[in-house]
């Protein structure tokens, strides 16, 4: 009898791996470094009783019909904007995702992306790399403290709540946020105030993405909102690339509309925006928020085991459309 197999679509941790192994199933890898084409994702799922992808893998309506045989595919993210989750539902294939494992990680790449911007970090490492650095300059590479400033959140989930919280309490940091309802918990615990988004840009100093990326949120930061944030503002995002109007953003920063960004994705990842790399006010890193040895082991293991839960009849926790049971 031939084993239950499972094709994966990139190298990940070896734990979740490992999980699949031990659970008794074939596991094969993709094992190039780069993310797999089209026709060699086709042909691997084909032979395949379940998927293990990434964001970067297009799971659109013309995989999903190719591939009706597929009892689950676990996406190795939060967010699912690759795959067409209606579509799947219909042909009765579970997604799954790896919510709440990389929390943490992407909290804390946030404030590395925030403390880098504002204090000039790479500016600075870049002029004394290259000689210029000669005295003490009493204005050289001057930037705000953090402390009393005040944080504008857009999205108030996992992420965004553990930002806000350790912004005004490890900080110092004055807090407002946006979301679709009000968060009774995190004016709570942060005595945060809502906003609508328009108002939170007008009076932030710092905005930091959180939604997820969705026909609503898509160039929710476009050309017209950039110009209501101060010239003294700075723009995070380590949510999706397509939130921000990439082509908008470089031209305010051009302009010194805002006074810089902070990136970790893009509109059109992995390329970017004419310009954005030559300007000095961004900072960019590339979609590695949730690039910690743990949350990544996490994320592998917990990808893994939806995969395994499925195939053993159980509802797994990360399940994203349920109403496949339903059917």
């Amino acid at each position: 009898m031939e084993k239950t197999r499972i094709f994966i679509t990139r190298k990940i941790h070896e734990s979740g791996i490992n999980l699949l192994k031990q659970a008794g199933y074939e596991v094969i890898v993709y094992q190039k470094n780069k993310v797999i084409p089209k026709k060699e994702l086709y042909a691997a799922a084909k032979n395949a009783d379940a998927l293990l992808c990434l964001l970067t893998d297009k799971i659109d309506k013309e995989f999903l019909d190719a591939n009706t045989h597929l009892k689950v595919i676990a996406n190795y993210a939060v967010g699912f904007d690759n795959v067409d989750i209606s579509y799947a539902t219909q042909k009765k294939i579970l997604i799954t995702n790896t919510p709440g494992v990389l929390t943490e990680a992407v909290a804390e790449h946030t404030f590395a992306l925030m403390f880098t911007i504002t204090r000039k970090i790479v500016e600075a490492d870049s002029y004394l790399r290259k000689g210029k650095y000669k005295s003490f300059e009493p204005l050289g590479f001057l930037g705000p403290e953090l402390k009393g400033k005040i944080l504008g959140i857009i999205g108030t989930g996992r992420i965004g709540y553990s930002v806000a919280v350790r912004a005004v309490k490890g900080l110092g940091m004055k807090l407002i946020y946006n979301d679709v309802q009000r968060n009774e918990s995190l004016e709570r615990d942060a005595s945060g105030e809502f906003a609508t988004v328009d108002e939170l840009l007008k009076k932030s100093d710092i905005i930091s993405i959180h939604v997820p990326l969705l026909p609503e949120t898509r160039h929710l930061i476009n050309a017209k909102k950039l110009k209501l944030m101060k010239k003294t503002a700075y723009l995070i995002n380590t949510a999706r690339g397509p939130i921000v109007d990439e082509k908008a953003l470089v031209s305010s920063l051009q302009k010194k509309q805002i006074a810089g960004a902070a990136l970790d994705v893009y509109e059109f990842e992995p390329k970017l925006s004419a310009g954005l790399a030559k300007l000095s006010n961004v900072v960019i890193t590339p979609h590695i928020a949730s690039a910690t040895i743990e949350a990544r082991s996490a994320m592998s293991n917990l990808a893994a085991q939806g995969i395994i839960d499925v195939l053993n009849g159980k509802v797994p926790a990360n399940v994203v459309n349920k109403e496949v049971f339903r059917r």
